[in-house]
């Protein structure tokens, strides 16, 4: 079969995208805090015939510029934070193909909690679920959750490695075909087809038995969005669906053979995941009229929004001097968090020590100038020259204006990667993994893998 692209709408179960400033585009709608809101959404993804819709989630409200939370609230930066789980549950109800992708932290949450979640939904949503694996950000998530300081990087993803191999074990408790529902006999369940856990590690201990059967699709899939090296290690040897953020072809060809041959070493089929690049299209019926959304659009955000933002993903109070000063060398290596951010800016910036201008100017936090911008063609274009050049297996795709730019994306974009053969024209089966042409994961499998076995 010709290869196709994934496509998987990006959202936050918040008042703002992830562009905090969209919440006052006028023609956002300002209802964020209702199932109607997201319903729709889902509808418009679904039509389109989205692989998935997305959240993206953090334990905190931005807090961490001037450890203080009175600008996030004023200006409204992402300050209203549901659980997405939920919120993907209302989707699930108006839809029957769209993949369902919520993210949950291995930091804040214990493994067998987030492996019943996750199960539960997926087998509400006759196989659709989808978890996105995370470690959390910076120390405002963990004095949410009871914590004085939030984990070192590299540790965390340690710690998650073993909270994947008890999420997946529990997953793996329950054989198919274990359940009998047979009235006449009474019984209901073959026990021999029902195991314990019994795990016992470093980080964590859970007996079992599981209390949830496996799914149409076996088990959710696992996304993963890790960008440093370590990350990177953890999304090879578990992620099934990538989320990357290249800005241009050759960076994100390095990226996806990077993660590719992370998974190579780690005894898995590369070919068994998905790579899909985060991108912000801005588009109309012609080129003129997308213009014309952009000029708009870039008079939305502000500073604030960025250094709110920044002081977040990198853990590091951007308001501890002044715009302008320099950054030190000790300054720049305790950041923590996405430090894909802080190497971008060091490497787009030319400068070994950027100050806080810098990284507003050089990292499109809060911004929109990575936008890709036009009609129908323009954007195919682009998104085809990534593709085809192997960049990526298909794209996230953020909004600017909620519901607009799904709808728009739909409308004027999708049609044209359909004609061109990159995207198809209707799902390919019932479940998540079948959409995504992902086979279904025998029990155990992921044991029989070389890096697993010398665990």
């Amino acid at each position: 079969m010709t290869r196709q692209m994934a496509l998987v709408g990006f959202l936050q179960a918040q008042n703002c995208t992830n562009l905090p400033s969209s919440w006052r585009h006028p023609q956002s709608r300002d209802d964020s805090m209702s199932a109607d809101y997201y319903q729709e959404i889902a509808r418009i993804l679904e039509a389109g015939k989205f692989h998935m819709a997305f959240f993206d989630d953090r334990l905190a409200m931005p807090d961490r510029y001037g450890n203080d939370h009175a600008h996030t609230v004023e200006y409204g930066i992402r300050c209203v934070k549901m659980d997405p789980l939920i919120v993907l549950t209302t989707m699930g109800m108006v839809t029957t193909r769209l993949g369902l992708g919520s993210t949950c932290s291995t930091t804040y949450y214990e493994p067998f909690d987030v492996a019943r979640r996750f199960a539960t939904l997926d087998l509400m949503s006759d196989g659709r679920a989808g978890w996105n694996v995370v470690t959390s950000l910076n120390d405002g998530e963990a004095h949410n959750m009871g914590k004085d300081a939030h984990l070192e990087h590299d540790f965390r993803y340690d710690r998650a490695d073993e909270f994947m191999e008890v999420v997946l074990g529990h997953w793996d408790t329950w054989e198919d075909g274990a359940v009998i529902m047979d009235k006449t006999s009474g019984r209901f369940a073959d026990p021999a087809k029902v195991k314990r856990l019994d795990h016992k590690g470093a980080f964590f201990k859970s007996r079992g038995p599981f209390t949830v059967p496996r799914s149409a699709q076996g088990h959710p899939v696992i996304i993963q969005a890790g960008a440093s090296g370590r990350g990177q290690r953890f999304a090879g040897r578990w992620g099934e669906v990538i989320f990357t953020a290249a800005r241009n072809l050759a960076a994100a060809k390095e990226g996806y053979a990077a993660v590719r041959n992370e998974a190579a070493k780690a005894g898995r089929d590369p070919e068994q995941m998905r790579l899909c690049n985060l991108t912000t299209p801005v588009c109309g019926a012609t080129r003129a009229e997308a213009e014309d959304k952009m000029a708009l659009i870039n008079k939305l955000p502000l500073q604030i929004d960025a250094l709110s933002l920044l002081a977040e993903a990198l853990n590091y109070d951007f308001a501890s001097k002044p715009l302008d000063e320099p950054l030190t060398t000790e300054e720049l290596q305790g950041m923590q968090g996405i430090l894909g951010i802080r190497d971008g800016v060091l490497k787009t910036s030319g400068k070994s020590n950027p100050s806080a201008r810098d990284f507003v100017t050089f990292s499109g936090r809060g911004q929109v100038h990575d936008a890709i911008v036009g009609g129908p063609k323009e954007i195919a274009d682009i998104l085809e020259e990534m593709f085809v050049g192997r960049g990526c297996d298909g794209f996230v795709i953020a909004a600017t204006i909620v519901p607009g730019s799904y709808a728009d994306f739909v409308r004027h974009v999708v049609p044209e990667l359909q004609r061109r053969g990159l995207f198809h024209k209707d799902y390919a089966g019932k479940t998540l993994r079948e959409n995504l042409g992902l086979r279904r994961p025998a029990a155990g499998a992921w044991k029989a893998r070389p890096q697993a076995a010398a665990q």
